[in-house]
């Protein structure tokens, strides 16, 4: 990915975030950002999701921040133990706020504003326990 879109010290800062946010949930956040995304981004980002294996966690509460900048797309998309307790407009919110934030070009604040908001409302479902383990990598994947 090119340094424009994120930078080592905007990828630190993001994968940070992760950490302080899943140390309020026993869910897992991760991020991935394609260059392109010529399709609908939703089934892109089921494809990433799969491709990361965020299915496996205990609880299954894996949720995925899909993100394509060259062609202005994005997803979030939790996994089936989210989906359980959660309505269908779960994540709106969310995915409003990540928009507006890209459309004053605040795009590292607006990843880790989204993951931070994603570990509050997780929180709710899915508390961190005391045995809590860090189930799937923090580290942001790109293609």
């Amino acid at each position: 990915m090119s340094n424009e879109v994120i930078n080592e010290a905007d990828r630190l800062a993001i994968q940070d975030a992760i950490r302080e946010a899943e140390e309020l949930t026993s869910g897992e956040i991760r991020v991935h950002i394609d260059k392109k995304c010529a399709g609908d981004p939703l089934k892109r980002a089921i494809q990433v999701f799969k491709k990361l294996k965020m299915y496996a966690t205990k609880e299954r509460n894996g949720v995925l921040i899909y993100l394509s900048f060259t062609d202005r797309k994005l997803a979030i998309l939790g996994d089936e133990g989210i989906d359980k307790k959660v309505g269908a407009h779960f994540w709106d919110g969310t995915k409003n706020q990540l928009i507006e934030d890209f459309k004053r070009n605040q795009f590292t604040q607006g990843i880790i504003n989204a993951v931070k908001e994603s570990g509050s409302r997780l929180k709710e479902y899915f508390p961190c326990e005391a045995d809590d383990i860090d189930e799937l990598s923090n580290e942001i994947t790109l293609d």
